[in-house]
């Protein structure tokens, strides 16, 4: 899948960079940890220079919400396989969840990165939002009722922030998401 920027489109060689800038953010916070994390380092380690790879990622909180967004975007909506309406907005929650939860350093610095300022991260922040909200729609179905699917959206960002917070694993995390949805969709 060839990801558009959030900063301009990409040509094939810059979409190469951008990739392997965004794998390189991955092998920092394994070894370093999001304080850990530089521009710089990734770009060292991506093999382009700190100039180039600040002309596609403003921050490391972009580098990192970029991270984020491409693995959402680039997951599958999870199967359906004859599920209820519940079954359907457990399935993408918990999904929706598990995508780092298996990278704790990644999984804290993308709730860091989504509650920062900069403006490409308020950017893929929104975009985020859209496709979890598509996500959360369809699973619903038509004519859903839209203040339950807000209810659903706030129950997924309260949970990220607290399983930011270290307040229990990702895994556990999903495992409240199931329990808090099935409450909101009795």
């Amino acid at each position: 899948m060839n990801f558009e920027s959030t900063r301009r489109r990409l040509t094939e060689k810059q979409a190469d960079t951008v990739d392997r800038l965004t794998r390189a953010a991955v092998e920092v916070l394994r070894e370093e940890g999001f304080a850990g994390l530089t521009v710089r380092s990734v770009a060292g380690i991506a093999g382009v220079a700190p100039a180039t790879a600040y002309t596609y990622f403003s921050s490391k909180e972009h580098l990192v919400a970029e991270v984020f967004w491409r693995r959402l975007a680039g997951s599958p909506q999870p199967a359906d396989d004859g599920l209820d309406r519940t079954g359907r907005v457990v399935a993408v929650l918990r999904h929706i969840a598990l995508l780092v939860a298996d990278e704790p350093e990644l999984a804290g610095a993308v709730t860091n990165a989504l509650l920062g300022r900069d403006p490409d991260v308020e950017h893929l922040r929104a975009r985020i939002g859209l496709e979890i909200r598509d996500r959360l729609a369809t699973a619903l179905g038509e004519g859903h009722d839209p203040d339950v699917l807000e209810a659903l959206e706030l129950l997924y960002a309260g949970g990220l922030v607290r399983a930011g917070m270290g307040y229990g694993s990702y895994a556990q995390f999903a495992d409240r998401l199931e329990t808090s949805a099935e409450l909101i969709l009795e």
